[in-house]
């Protein structure tokens, strides 16, 4: 590794720093801080889906010796806080807000009814034995045939289980579809399932009533949005309110959010007047943390007997749970929005209709509606390459988005508008070098041949990946009294190796040496305002911020040696951690007796977008409709690489995460509304044998140049196209059966059930 001043850090596969304490057991996580006199807060759950709350009776769980104190919604007037949506806040949704405890209706298993705070856990959750609840039980809303027929109502003001309709629009659909030479049309659904971190979530509020302050750690994410949520539900000012991020086994779009117990244990803290801690278990996660995916997807595709794409169309169906909270509406808006992919689609008309039902709320987990819309778009693709009896890779070289047209515009999305469009790429040299490297013509003879009792097959896709999202981000530079820099950001961990990549950035921006540098991250405590880490954003937004602060900090560098050498800052030089007039210098540690402190903003509202191709070989057990991934490959374009060796540990894991959802995730409910996949005994996940060998190849083609930087967001591109093709895989790995697969999971019961009806079909 190279740690000499100069610009030699950037690009670098640097070590994660991060990683000693934690391979040592030296991170501090939620469940390793506790303050001195904490109460622990176990919360009660409703064991009913959807029903009228008659009685909720805590007498009994209050006198048990122990327990201080038990919070309902009574305790917090005729109406509680509600959670509103950080992302797409239209005034449409705020009826499907949800309250921070049930008070009139609950709407899934797992709500919230009341918080236990007590001297430990244990005694707190005895205490839940005791508080006695009556529910009229309703009728459950479990899927979308019930949610559009209507015969139960989760908002009954509302009149429907309908929330709202996105529409994403280019060009004219309908012309397109009459001068197709062939149209495709199909039913898609991606099931339910969610993130799943190492650690479930967890918060350890302590609150002052002498100064009328709170703080709370455990933040991650988005502390300053929650801090600014968390205000307004307890009546403070937002600087009355510390957000501490502690370390994050994984976040994945779930984590971070803000959910009913970062407004929960806050103020039964204020309550109580004592620190309160929570833990969630892994049960409660399942129940109790946002949910994602769960969509029908149907597409009409338009073609030319060439090959062209020359429209989509149709209607998707998202099943977002009781509730709309936080960025409920980002996975359904983006189906609609990129279903067109990295393709040159000129007319689209989508529309995703979100409906609530008697299930845990929905919100974003890794690669949010992109690995939906690509399972459909290349399903479709393969589809229309039969139809049209033409070869799989050349319909997609055919149909690429061309260098020469970019910066190239997606379709504009409502009601919510958002017009964004690709910033930069050569798409088909990342394809053909994916096709190269994969073996693709070699490995077409393996096509439908059976082989060791296996049918196998290969397939390849391509997707990209939107990151950087605005409309800014913070960073302070303080050059220390003894010549060190801490780098203070709003950008957060959550495993991403932020405090390597950021000390890159700002060591090579600073020409200062690697172990020099110290970041502190993610809490509100260390930047004016931030904006977190979501949609692969900190590396850009962050990053940039960083190289403005740099700037900043080197003029005020040349004023302060200027003040000490008597000469103007413009006769000073910074070379290698010293400063300079002719023949004096002045060490960085020896320019004065306070730290050197600036801070910047970086803006910018333009994505930026990541592309790759992916291809994958697999074989098929039709005895026990076992699917083996023999080779998975990914090839990806990020415009300008940070750190190769962590971006190499994002893909490969981004791409795990990917199969796990496309072979054995999956969050079932009965028609109750009762979840039936509560812990991990049942909830499948993959582990390190599952998928040995997957290669990630990463490029720097096209720096993006909507950042100083040239980097794209590249957190979730892995992920993105992985249904779509393991299903296109192995639709080709049993042609000679005509199994098309257009459901996820592809579990072993469900591709041999579609092979026996294939059989069936043909006998």
């Amino acid at each position: 590794m190279n740690t000499r001043p100069g610009n030699s850090l950037i690009g670098s596969p640097v070590e994660r720093v991060e990683d000693l304490r934690f391979l040592r057991g030296k991170g501090t996580y939620v469940s390793d801080f506790s303050l001195p006199n904490q109460l622990h807060a176990v919360i009660l759950r409703s064991p009913e889906a959807h029903g009228v709350i008659r009685r909720i009776d805590t007498s009994r769980a209050r006198a048990l010796p122990g327990v201080h104190a038990v919070i309902t919604a009574a305790d917090f007037g005729a109406r509680p806080p509600h959670i509103p949506l950080r992302l797409q806040p239209l005034p449409e949704l705020a009826p499907f807000h949800q309250p921070v405890l049930a008070f009139e209706k609950v709407r899934y298993v797992g709500e919230p009814l009341a918080v236990v705070l007590a001297d430990t856990a244990s005694i707190a959750e005895d205490a839940l034995e005791l508080i006695d609840v009556e529910i009229a039980a309703l009728p459950a809303v479990t899927d979308r045939a019930s949610a559009e027929r209507g015969d139960s109502i989760l908002f009954e003001p509302h009149g429907s289980n309908r929330a709202l309709v996105w529409t994403a629009t280019r060009g004219d659909a309908e012309a397109a579809f009459v001068k197709a030479d062939v149209v495709l049309k199909e039913r898609f659904h991606i099931q339910r399932h969610a993130a799943m971190f190492m650690e479930p979530r967890g918060f350890v509020a302590d609150w002052n009533a002498e100064t009328q302050r709170l703080k709370v750690w455990g933040a991650a994410k988005v502390a300053w949005t929650n801090r600014r949520i968390l205000a307004t539900a307890m009546g403070l000012e937002e600087t009355a309110i510390d957000m501490v991020e502690l370390d994050v086994g994984g976040g994945f779009g779930s984590r971070g959010e803000f959910y009913p117990e970062d407004f929960l244990i806050p103020a039964a803290a204020r309550i109580a007047g004592r620190p309160v801690k929570w833990s969630e278990d892994r049960r409660e996660h399942l129940m109790c943390a946002n949910h994602a995916r769960d969509i029908e997807i149907n597409v009409e595709m338009a073609l030319a007997k060439d090959g062209r794409i020359l429209g989509l169309r149709g209607m998707c169906y998202s099943d977002n749970g009781a509730y709309l909270r936080t960025n409920g509406s980002v996975g359904p808006r983006n189906v609609a929005q990129f279903m067109s992919g990295p393709y040159k689609i000129e007319n689209i008309h989508l529309q995703t209709t979100m409906l609530t039902t008697n299930k845990t709320p929905s919100g974003t987990y890794r690669g949010p509606g992109r690995f939906e819309t690509d399972f459909a778009r290349e399903r479709l693709i393969d589809l229309a390459a039969k139809k049209l009896g033409m070869d799989r890779a050349e319909i997609r070289r055919k149909n690429l988005v061309a260098d020469a047209d970019m910066p190239y515009p997606l379709a504009t999305i409502q009601p919510f508008e958002s017009v964004t469009e690709l910033d930069s790429g050569d798409y088909h040299a990342v394809f053909d070098r994916c096709l190269k490297e994969f073996g693709w013509d070699e490995k077409s003879a393996l096509q439908g041949k059976l082989i060791d009792g296996r049918y196998h097959g290969i397939a390849v896709g391509s997707f990209i990946e939107g990151g950087a999202a605005g409309p800014k981000e913070d960073a302070r530079l303080a050059l220390e009294t003894d010549g060190s820099l801490t780098v203070h950001l709003g950008s957060s961990a959550v495993g991403q190796g932020l405090e390597t990549i950021m000390a890159q950035i700002a060591a090579d921006s600073m020409e200062m040496s690697f172990d020099r540098i110290r970041v502190l991250h993610g809490s509100t405590t260390h930047v004016t305002e931030g904006y977190g880490s979501y949609h692969s954003r900190s590396t850009v937004m962050g990053g940039s911020a960083i190289l403005l602060a740099a700037e900043k900090l080197k003029d005020k560098i040349r004023e302060c040696a200027a003040a000490r050498l008597g000469c103007s800052k413009d006769d000073v030089t910074i070379d290698a951690e010293t400063v300079r007039f002719k023949t004096t210098s002045l060490t960085f540690a020896g320019l004065g007796a306070e730290p050197i402190e600036v801070e910047a903003t970086f803006y910018n509202k333009k994505y930026t977008y990541a592309y790759g191709t992916q291809a994958a070989h697999v074989s098929v057990d039709v005895g026990t409709g076992h699917v083996r991934v023999h080779d998975y490959l990914s090839v990806e374009d990020v415009g300008r690489m940070i750190n190769p060796l962590t971006l190499h540990g994002q893909a490969i894991g981004s791409i795990v995460q990917g199969l796990g959802g496309t072979f054995l995730e999956h969050l079932v409910y009965d028609a109750n509304g009762q979840i039936l996949t509560g812990s991990l005994a049942d909830y499948l996940m993959p582990t390190a044998s599952d998928f040995p060998n997957i290669r990630s190849i990463t490029l720097e083609l096209k720096p993006s140049p909507n950042n100083p930087l040239g980097a794209k967001g590249a957190g979730e591109g892995g992920i993105i196209p992985v249904g779509g093709i393991i299903a296109n895989a192995v639709a080709n790995a049993l042609s000679h059966l005509g199994v098309e697969p257009m459901e996820l999971p592809l579990s072993p019961p469900r591709v041999w059930a579609l092979i026996d009806a294939a059989r069936r079909a043909k006998r």
